[in-house]
């Protein structure tokens, strides 16, 4: 009867520490500003909102006061709030930035001025990479859809059936999968197959992050 009590717990912490490749998973990351609004091509006289989300040394969303500008306000005038004008034929860098006495993050996007205001598809591509002793790599490719986005694993993707209660997520944080997006439990372990994501913007993540679910251990990432 004792041996039959240890076990589990033995068993647990045998498959807890297979699947930790590092002893210690620092879980703060760098804090950052997010242009959230994409456009390659504002319309002659046309006006668009450009908008903005900051994410703390967590990777959670924060409100903050951030403030756009503009490298060339004769072509591309912005509001300090993100409200941007088509004056004149040529392009400008749009900047949102965020300081204060210990943080100072700055994002930016290239924009033209044409025709018409117009957007175009986007899409990543990246590698999986195990941060565990078991196997789990693979390229991928991230893309926006009309409603969400789309995550495809190439033909090289391949992931160990040992890993236990293996499920993949999109993140903020690297290292962590609170508030994260959870995508679902991997079911594919080799070759190329996609995850279909809806209501997801393309640029709300940027990780994708493989756990452990049952132990919440960290076993791969790449980035978006």
């Amino acid at each position: 009867m004792k041996y039959a009590k240890i076990y589990p717990i033995a068993f647990l912490l045998i498959m807890m520490n297979s699947c930790i490749q590092d002893d210690f998973i620092e879980d703060t990351i760098d804090p950052e500003i997010r242009i959230t609004s994409i456009v390659d091509t504002i319309g002659f006289n046309d006006n668009f909102q450009f908008e903005y989300v900051y994410l703390d040394n967590t990777g959670q969303i924060e409100e903050v006061d951030a403030v756009f500008s503009s490298s060339n306000s004769d072509i591309i005038p912005i509001t300090l709030d993100g409200l941007a004008s088509g004056l004149e034929s040529g392009e400008a860098t749009l900047y949102v930035s965020y300081d204060n006495d210990e943080i100072n993050v700055v994002d930016s996007i290239l924009v033209s001025v044409g025709a018409n205001t117009s957007t175009s598809v986007q899409v990543s591509n990246g590698e999986i990479q195990t941060t565990s002793s078991y196997q789990l790599e693979g390229d991928f490719e991230f893309r926006e859809t009309t409603d969400g986005v789309v995550l495809e694993l190439g033909e090289n993707y391949i992931a160990s059936t040992a890993l236990p209660g293996l499920y993949v997520y999109l993140s903020n944080n690297k290292t962590s999968i609170a508030n994260a997006h959870e995508i679902g439990a991997v079911e594919v372990f080799s070759g190329a197959h996609q995850y279909e994501i809806a209501n997801v913007n393309f640029d709300d993540f940027s990780y994708i992050v493989y756990f452990c679910k049952p132990f919440n251990v960290k076993v791969g990432d790449g980035d978006l």
